[in-house]
């Protein structure tokens, strides 16, 4: 057991072992300002702090979502923010049998250093927030969070891209992360993203995934990160999101993502929980139900922490209306039960009339 945890050792294991229940996964609702702006544009709503509280309320409070969730990832300023009566969202959260989690990383910077791609499409990045990381934690602990989330990001392209540079400083940067928030209480998810952008089949993003997870883990390992109690939020193996590259069936993305993951993710890891990274809502839902119906050894839970696929059709059905209220909570109640059969094998798909849940997520050089 790490000896750098200290007196959180046992809740850190306790709580990254709850948050991966079986049949249970986590929202992440951890949009910045800016991100959560362009949602709400999209429906035509203005991006003020009322209206970003009135979509998390709308989400937190739908009856019945909490028996498919566990946790939910918050950005700073809805870790403090009430609903409209007056009650603590992390209050609410917690009475509810969900813990509260935070993003606190700072977003990615163009990782500027010799060996890295100078072509403005092929710029690969870090992820900075290190600085001041103890003291945000700890204020996050004592606010209600018991969990954290720091994204960083790679993608594949060219050059025998992600550069072993860009692999190595975003594995270290991970492992930081990983070993401040747990010296302060917080279990910490830790997401290396490889990006669907391009053109590559579902070979090269296998080979890629592999690279960057043993990777991560040895970091990790270096820096005495107390396995048992973290959490792992990866990309599906799939193939690039450019339209003339092929599509894969569920089946095979199970196949090739749980092969990289047994390759890679040591099985003192209690939960793996993906990214949707732009699927549909469906192809997320069906990719992880497959890999759950797979008939191999998983030493980890295989749950979900999706963002846009949880929300998506919830949005646009809500469109800021609150006489839209009810009916969007019903779709968010279904997206939510809908996860949670995949996350045990049992999901066959929705209606076929559901066209909106059936439409890519995919923006180019997502950012959050």
């Amino acid at each position: 057991m790490s000896a750098f945890v200290g007196k959180y050792a046992d809740e850190l294991i306790k709580n990254a072992k709850y948050i991966a229940t079986p049949g249970k996964g986590i929202l992440a609702a951890d949009e910045s300002t800016g991100t959560i702006g362009k949602r709400l544009s999209s429906i035509k709503v203005e991006n003020i702090e009322a209206n970003r509280q009135a979509l998390r309320e709308l989400l937190f409070t739908t009856s019945g979502a909490a028996s498919f969730l566990s946790g939910v990832i918050l950005f700073e300023e809805t870790l403090y923010q009430k609903t409209s009566e007056g009650k603590p969202f992390v209050d609410l959260l917690n009475e509810n049998g969900i813990l509260p989690g935070i993003k606190v990383d700072k977003g990615t910077v163009e990782l500027a250093a010799a060996g890295t791609s100078r072509n403005a499409e092929e710029l690969e990045t870090t992820t900075q927030g290190h600085d001041g990381l103890g003291t945000r934690c700890q204020e996050y602990y004592k606010a209600g969070a018991r969990f954290a989330k720091w994204r960083a990001v790679l993608k594949i392209g060219p050059n025998d891209q992600p550069s072993e540079l860009a692999i190595v400083e975003n594995a270290r940067g991970l492992a930081r992360y990983a070993l401040i928030s747990q010296q302060f209480g917080l279990v910490p998810i830790v997401e290396p993203e490889i990006l669907t952008d391009g053109p590559h089949d579902i070979q090269r993003c296998a080979y890629v995934t592999e690279r960057v997870l043993a990777a991560v883990y040895k970091a990790l390992n270096d820096h005495h990160v107390l396995l048992e109690g973290t959490l792992l939020k990866p990309n599906m193996v799939t193939p690039g999101s450019d339209d003339h590259t092929p599509k894969v069936a569920p089946e095979i993305i199970a196949e090739f993502t749980v092969r990289a993951l047994l390759r890679t993710v040591p099985p003192a890891v209690p939960g793996i929980v993906f990214l949707s990274g732009g699927q549909s809502e469906e192809e997320a839902s069906l990719n992880l139900s497959a890999m759950n119906k797979l008939q191999m050894l998983k030493p980890w839970t295989l749950s979900f922490s999706f963002g846009r696929a949880l929300q998506q059709s919830t949005l646009k059905t809500w469109a800021g209306k609150k006489e839209n209220l009810l009916k969007a909570q019903q779709v968010f109640f279904a997206r939510c039960k809908a996860n949670s059969e995949a996350s045990l094998g049992n999901y066959l798909g929705g209606p076929s009339d559901q066209l909106e849940a059936s439409q890519s997520l995919f923006v180019k050089g997502y950012k959050y």
